[in-house]
């Protein structure tokens, strides 16, 4: 220790926020105040009905074909949505044109939009009487009404989650890594597979994750564009708003606790394959 370490007194590190007691006292307080507690309530609910009524209320025909739509209809919509996606916020951010930050900016008209407005408008649009609809009626492809309207609603409502996702990623890669690898004979494929995806692939995953969770849970856009048949066109969503118009708040919380499980599994697994591609890739 030299001399002026032992005169002087050692620094303490400055903090802007208060030190480490406070802020985890704080952050348990508004967890458990605004996650925690809904979801014990929802639970506490839940667990009104018996082990054999919970399962014969979501292994009824109508409950179970909802939740195919509701997750099924999701996924693919995330996932198409993750190539969709990657595309945009390549263009918006390698490439300089007219009209870019405009394109930038209506990326994310969907946050700001209310549900039900999407909703009407994309069955105005896709009906048989609307601009897109008329054009595909004759073609024997009917979108609203029809699980295929789902779909579009919730291609419509993910798809900022993974521009956004990727885009800021996107603009912190190096293009000098890019020019080396073509530099050194790698094709424009093999470049983009071993040097633009490998960064890329843990924010397109996230993104994904994002855009199927909004999915499962979307309801105000959806109900006007599906049609709402049981069976064919109708979501979990739908389903738990039906049980609450007739008091049945047991069975409602059921089918909450069930898309919530399904869904926290569903993006466990996203994390797992996010951990997975970055051990992998070694970041």
């Amino acid at each position: 220790m030299t001399i002026a370490e032992t005169i002087l007194p050692r620094a303490q590190p400055y903090r802007v926020l208060p030190g480490f007691g406070p802020t985890l006292g704080l952050t348990v307080f508004f967890l458990s105040l605004i996650v925690i507690a809904p979801l014990g309530a929802l639970f506490a609910k839940a667990s009104g009905l018996g082990p054999r009524e919970i399962a014969a209320l979501l292994l009824t025909p109508r409950v179970a074909a909802a939740f195919r739509v509701s997750f099924g209809i999701a996924f693919a919509a995330a996932v198409v949505n993750g190539f969709i996606g990657l595309l945009v916020a390549w263009v918006l951010v390698r490439y300089e044109f007219p009209g870019r930050r405009l394109l930038d900016a209506m990326v994310d008209l969907p946050f700001a939009l209310p549900t039900a407005v999407a909703g009407i408008a994309l069955a105005s649009l896709y009906a048989d009487t609307g601009w897109v609809g008329g054009l595909l009626a004759p073609l024997g492809i009917d979108v609203a009404f029809t699980p295929l309207g789902i779909y579009v609603a919730l291609l419509f409502i993910g798809l900022p989650y993974v521009i956004r996702t990727v885009q800021p990623v996107l603009a912190d890669l190096e293009p000098e890594a890019e020019d080396a690898a073509l530099t050194l004979g790698a094709s424009g494929s093999q470049t983009f597979r071993r040097v633009v995806v490998p960064p890329l692939l843990p924010a397109v995953l996230t993104g994904i994750a994002l855009a199927f969770a909004r999915g499962v849970g979307e309801y105000g856009s959806v109900i006007f564009i599906a049609g709402n048949m049981p069976g064919v066109s109708e979501i979990v969503p739908l389903l738990i708003v039906v049980r609450l118009e007739q008091f049945d708040y047991a069975g409602a919380s059921v089918l909450a606790v069930a898309m919530l499980v399904a869904s926290f599994a569903g993006l466990l697994l996203v994390n797992l394959l996010q951990a997975w591609s970055r051990r992998r890739h070694g970041g």
